[in-house]
Order: C-alpha cells, then sequence, then structure tokens
C-alpha cells in the first residue's frame, strides 16, 4: 500500500506542473511535454521514486498527456478548417513508424542516456524560439520522397524518446516549408495524436522497476489524470494572455528558460 503522504504530495505538485504547462502552452504555442517532462523528472527523483528508469515514466506519463490535449486542439481547429489533412496523411506513415521505434529505443536506453537526449534536443529548440525568424525557407512547399519519410519518421522517434507531441518539430519544419503558421500550429496538433498514441500503447507494455504508485506500464495514472485535468483548465487562460500580451519577448523568455532546463538535464548526466 501506498505512502497516503507521498501520495497526496505528488498530486499537489502534479496540480502546479499541469497548471503552468497549460498556461505555457496556451500562451506560446508550445507543447506541454517540452515543459512537463524535466517537471515530472523533479517530481518523481524528490519523491524518490523511478531509480534507473524514472525518465522512462517522465516521457510516458507526458504522452499520455499528449494524447488528450492534441486530439482536443486538432478536433478544435479542424471545425476552423486550419488543419492540412493532406500533410496529415502524407505523414501519418512515417510518424507512427518513428513514435514505434522511439518507444523501443526509449525502453532500452538507460535514464541518463534519454536525459541527454531530451537536453540535446531541447537546447536545438529553445536556439529556434529565440533567434529562429519567420522569413526563413527551404522550400516554398512540403517536400516529398525521401526528403519526407526520412523527416517524418526522425520526428516521429525523437518526439517518443522525449516525449513530447508534434509542435516543438511540427510547426519550425512546415514553417521553413511556407506553411502559415496558423495552419502549421493546427497542422502539428494532428503530428501530435500520430506520434502519441502509437507511444502510450507502447508504453504500456514496458514494465518499469521502482515506479510510483498505481503505475501502468510505464505511465503513471494519479500524475496523468491530475495534469490533463489542470491544463486543460489553465490552456485557455493562457491563449486570453497571448491575445492580451505581446508573445515575442514572452517567447524569447521561455527560450532562456527551456536553455537553463537543457542545461541543467546536460549537467545530470555529466554527473555535475
Amino acid at each position: 500500500m501506498p505512502d497516503v503522504s507521498d501520495l497526496l504530495l505528488m498530486v499537489a505538485l502534479a496540480l502546479v506542473l499541469g497548471g503552468f504547462a497549460g498556461v505555457i502552452g496556451g500562451l506560446l504555442g508550445v507543447g506541454g511535454g517540452i515543459v512537463l517532462v524535466p517537471a515530472f523528472l523533479y517530481m518523481f527523483t524528490t519523491l524518490g521514486y523511478g531509480g534507473d528508469q524514472v525518465m522512462q515514466i517522465c516521457v510516458a506519463t507526458s504522452l499520455a498527456t499528449i494524447v488528450v490535449t492534441s486530439i482536443r486542439s486538432v478536433l478544435a481547429h479542424h471545425k476552423k478548417g486550419a488543419v492540412d489533412c493532406s500533410v496529415l496523411r502524407q505523414w501519418a506513415p512515417f510518424l507512427v513508424i518513428g513514435a514505434g521505434l522511439g518507444v523501443v529505443a526509449a525502453s532500452r536506453l538507460p535514464s541518463t542516456a534519454l536525459q541527454a537526449v531530451f537536453g540535446v534536443v531541447a537546447g536545438v529548440v529553445a536556439l529556434w524560439m529565440a533567434f529562429g525568424r519567420d522569413d526563413w525557407r527551404l522550400g516554398e512547399a512540403m517536400p516529398g520522397q525521401p526528403t519526407r519519410g526520412l523527416t517524418g519518421t526522425a520526428v516521429g522517434f525523437l518526439s517518443a524518446m522525449m516525449g513530447i507531441g508534434g509542435g516543438s518539430f511540427g510547426v519550425p519544419i512546415m514553417t521553413l516549408y511556407g506553411v502559415p503558421i496558423h495552419r502549421a500550429v493546427a497542422t502539428a496538433a494532428g503530428f501530435g495524436v500520430l506520434i502519441a498514441v502509437p507511444s502510450v500503447i507502447g508504453f504500456l507494455f514496458v514494465p518499469v522497476a521502482d515506479a510510483p504508485p498505481w503505475t501502468v506500464g510505464a505511465i503513471s495514472m494519479p500524475a496523468f489524470l491530475v495534469v490533463i485535468g489542470t491544463t486543460l483548465a489553465t490552456t485557455p487562460l493562457g491563449v486570453r494572455l497571448a491575445h492580451a500580451m505581446n508573445p515575442k519577448p514572452l517567447r524569447r523568455a521561455f527560450a532562456v528558460f527551456l536553455a537553463l532546463v537543457a542545461l541543467n538535464m546536460l549537467r545530470k548526466v555529466a554527473g555535475w
């Protein structure tokens, strides 16, 4: 029987994390996973759970929340006609394949290796958020084969290993190929569904030693349920703030925050 005080502390921390992730996601248009994974890592290690597989729990639980939030988001965008369904159809097989490969890799790698992957890629995302420009282009249309297959597989693979949805990779890729930002954000929500659903199914069958109470496979059900509830409640607040404030300085401030999170991950990997 789990310690009730530990469970209550987990719920309290998850409430705070979910609220923060929801506001940031609505305010800056970034996926909650980029916030939730390092937050979960802090929460589970503080509570003494996870051991050598703690990062698998963080990644899997984050992806479980993304299933709900991305489905909700893509349906809302679809009602407004903003989702490019042809891009989703063309990229879907490669995103799913990449996600499956990412789950297999994540289940076999040590937690420190996953932290290193997250730290490096999150650092790249931070640089993009800080210095990326809307007029940068790799082409005027979304790429065909073999670039589409290689890129889609890589996006699915890295997203599944990091516990993030499609926004962190999908939005920059689409804007670099001339897709308008609002259409890119809407379509990237569909990327999130295609990545998160097969990833979560896979992680349900990944056994984790020293897991928190009521963990199914690698997914912490209490953390998932609490975070998803608070995220859905606070995301509209972030959206309202985005319309009331200038998002550019906030985006740069978050880029600095994300860079510090990435560096802290890499510091822990290095044992400093």
